[in-house]
C-alpha cells in the first residue's frame, strides 16, 4: 500500500462518516488530509493528524473524531492496526503483505515511479546560468547549471511544461569591454583597465584572426582600431557564446531557448512593454526621462526605464523580457540569480505586479550563494585559464561531471558551500555521490548474483515475506520518494532529492547487512529470497530515478 493509497483510504473513511451523518465537513477540507511517516517507527508505519486538523471545524472533540476515524480504518484490508495517541493522532500499521506490495508497485511503474500530476497544466519558464558572453562559466554559474537543470527535471516529473532558458547579456558596456580586450591582446597589448584578462581572451583573439584568414578577409589587426574592435566584437562574442553552450552541454545542462538581450531592443519589445505599462497607468515622465512607478507595488523607489538622453536603462530590458516570457505562454517565470542580484528582487516583483500579475505566483526569484573550492585544506583561488576566477571546467576537470553536479545541488541554494575536491575524488562512504552511486551498483550486483544462484522474480512474489524490521524500514524509505519529488518541485529545492537518496542508500546498506537475497550454499531458494530480490530491484529503480532527476548517472558496476 502506497502513501497515496493510504491517504485516499483516510479521505474515504472521512467521507463515509460524513455521508452517515456522523461528521459535518466540506469536501475541500477532507481533500487536504494526508498521511506522513512518523519520526519513530515504534509509533507505526504511517500517521495522520486528520482528527486534530478537522475536529474544531466539525464541532467535535479531537479524540472523539479520532475514535470514529480509527474504527473506519480498521476495516480496511491491509491495515493491521490503528492506534490513537496523544490528543488525537492516529498511528497506522500495515500488514506485511500490504506494505510489501510497494515493491511490485515500484517495479511496475519503473522510470515513472516518483512522478505525479501535481504540476499538470502549469507552464514554467526557468531561466538559469545566463552568464555574460565575456568569459568562461564560473563556479556560481556552474551551481545554477546543476540546480536549474535539476529543477527542470523535477517540474517535468510533476507534469508541468518547462522551458529551459538562457539569457545572453549581449547588449551594453560589458560587450564593449570584451571586444576592446580581444583587440588589445591581438595587438600584443595589455587588456584595458576595465577589460577582461585570462588566457581565454588571448585564445579567442587568436581564433578571430585565424577565422578571418581562412575566410580570405583582411587581418583585423591591420584595420583602423574602431573597425577592428567591431570585428572582434562580432566574431569574438559568437566564439565565446559557442564555447559556453558547449561547456554547459557537456555538463548535462541543456536549454530550449537561448535568448539574446539585444533582440529586445532591436525588435521594439522594450517600447511595447512600456506602452503596455502606460496603458495600466503606472508610467510617468520626469526630468526628460520615462519612469515606472514601482513604489506603488512595494519597491523602495521608482525606476527609470528610458533615460533623459533617450537610451534605455538596463531595467527596461528586464521589463520587456518578463512580458516576452508571459507572451510565450509562461504561467510562471522563475529566475535563478547570484547573490549579487539580491537588490533586484524588490524592483522585479514590483514590475510583475505593475503588469497586473501576482509576485510569487507568476514570478519567482531564487538567489544562490557563493561556491568555494577547497583542496588539501586550502581554498582554490584562481583558474589556470581564466586567471581571476575558478570555472566550471576547473571543477569538472578535478572531479568529473557526476560528482560536480551532485556536490552543487545537494545543499540549499541560499547557503554558501565549500566543495572539498579531495573528498569528491575519493571512493569512500564519506563522499556523498559515491555513497549513493555505490548503493545503486550494489543493488545491480545483488541482482546479478541472485540470477547465478537461481533466484528469479519470475518465481512469483509474496509481499508478506517482507516481514522483518529491516524490510519495513527500507519499504518506508521507498514509499517517501513520490512525496519528496513533489515537495522538491513545489518548494524549488532539488537538494531534498539528494538528501533523500543518501537516506535511502543508508537504509539499503543496513538492509543488505541483515537480509539475504541469495541462499547460502546448503540452502534452497525460498519465497523470502525471491521477495527480497523484488525489494532489492525496487531500490535499483528508485535510486536510478532519483539520480536521474539530478542529472547524475546510476552506474551498474563500481
Amino acid at each position: 500500500m502506497t502513501p497515496a493509497e493510504l491517504t485516499q483510504h483516510v479521505r474515504d473513511a472521512l467521507n463515509s462518516l460524513r455521508l452517515a451523518g456522523k461528521l459535518a465537513l466540506d469536501q475541500t477540507l477532507i481533500d487536504e488530509v494526508k498521511v506522513e511517516r512518523p519520526r519513530s517507527r515504534e509509533h507505526g508505519d504511517w500517521a495522520t493528524n486528520a482528527a486534530l486538523q478537522l475536529a474544531k471545524k466539525a464541532g467535535m472533540n479531537p479524540r472523539e473524531l479520532a475514535e470514529l476515524l480509527a474504527n473506519e480504518l480498521r476495516a480496511v484490508e491491509g491495515i493491521e492496526a490503528v492506534e490513537i495517541a496523544g490528543p488525537g493522532f492516529l498511528n497506522v500499521r500495515l500488514s506485511s503483505g500490504a506494505a510489501g506490495e510497494l515493491a511490485r508497485t515500484i517495479l511496475t511503474a519503473g522510470e515513472s515511479y516518483g512522478s505525479s500530476s501535481t504540476g499538470a497544466g502549469l507552464h514554467v519558464n526557468l531561466e538559469y546560468v545566463s552568464a555574460n558572453p565575456t568569459g568562461p562559466v564560473h563556479l556560481g554559474g556552474a551551481r545554477w547549471a546543476a540546480v536549474g537543470d535539476s529543477l527542470a527535471r523535477l517540474f517535468k516529473a510533476t507534469g508541468a511544461q518547462v522551458t529551459r532558458e538562457y539569457y545572453f547579456n549581449d547588449h551594453g558596456a560589458q560587450i564593449d569591454r570584451f571586444a576592446r580586450s580581444l583587440y588589445a591582446r591581438a595587438m600584443g597589448q595589455e587588456a584595458p583597465e576595465d577589460g577582461y584578462g585570462g588566457q581565454y581572451i588571448e585564445d579567442i583573439a587568436a581564433q578571430v584572426v585565424a577565422l578571418r584568414e581562412q575566410a580570405g578577409e583582411a587581418d583585423p589587426r591591420q584595420l583602423p582600431e574602431a573597425e577592428a574592435v567591431e570585428v572582434f566584437r562580432a566574431i569574438g562574442v559568437e566564439l565565446m557564446f559557442g564555447e559556453i553552450k558547449e561547456r554547459l552541454r557537456t555538463f548535462g545542462a541543456e536549454f530550449d531557448v537561448f535568448f539574446h538581450e539585444d533582440s529586445l531592443h532591436s525588435s521594439g519589445a522594450v517600447d511595447r512593454a512600456i506602452e503596455r505599462l502606460r496603458e495600466r497607468g503606472v508610467i510617468f515622465e520626469l526630468d526628460g526621462a520615462t519612469w515606472l512607478r514601482t513604489t506603488d507595488f512595494g519597491d523602495d523607489k521608482d525606476r527609470v526605464l528610458i533615460k533623459s538622453d533617450g537610451q534605455a536603462a538596463y531595467f527596461a530590458g528586464d521589463v520587456a523580457y518578463y512580458l516576452d516570457k508571459r507572451g510565450r505562454g509562461a504561467d510562471k517565470a522563475i529566475y535563478l540569480l547570484g547573490a549579487d542580484h539580491h537588490g533586484y528582487i524588490g524592483r522585479m516583483m514590483a514590475m510583475c505586479a505593475a503588469f497586473g500579475d501576482e509576485p510569487g505566483k507568476n514570478m519567482e526569484i531564487l538567489i544562490g550563494q557563493l561556491v568555494n573550492l577547497v583542496s588539501g585544506g586550502q581554498a582554490v583561488r584562481m583558474s589556470k585559464r581564466a586567471g581571476t576566477i575558478v570555472t566550471l571546467d576547473d571543477l569538472v576537470d578535478a572531479v568529473g561531471v557526476d560528482a560536480a553536479r551532485y556536490a552543487l545541488v545537494r545543499s540549499s541554494m541560499d547557503s554558501q558551500i565549500d566543495i572539498d575536491l579531495d573528498l569528491l575524488a575519493s571512493t569512500t562512504n564519506e563522499n556523498p555521490v559515491y555513497y549513493v552511486q555505490y548503493a545503486h551498483a550494489r543493488t545491480c550486483n545483488v541482482s546479478r548474483n541472485a540470477a547465478e544462484h537461481g533466484v528469479s522474480r519470475e518465481a512469483g512474489f509474496d509481499p508478506a515475506e517482507l516481514s522483518t524490521e529491516a524490510d519495513s524500514e527500507l519499504l518506508g524509505e521507498l514509499a517517501r520518494f513520490p512525496e519528496v519529488v513533489a515537495q522538491a518541485a513545489q518548494l524549488t529545492e532539488p537538494h531534498r532529492v539528494a538528501r533523500y537518496l543518501e537516506s535511502l542508500a543508508g537504509a539499503y546498506h543496513a538492509w543488505y547487512g541483515k537480509c539475504r537475497v541469495t541462499p547460502r550454499a546448503d540452502e534452497e531458494v525460498t519465497a523470502a529470497h525471491v521477495a527480497r530480490l523484488w525489494l532489492n530491484d525496487a531500490v535499483t529503480v528508485v535510486l536510478a530515478n532519483g539520480l536521474g532527476l539530478l542529472g547524475v548517472s546510476a552506474p551498474e558496476r563500481m
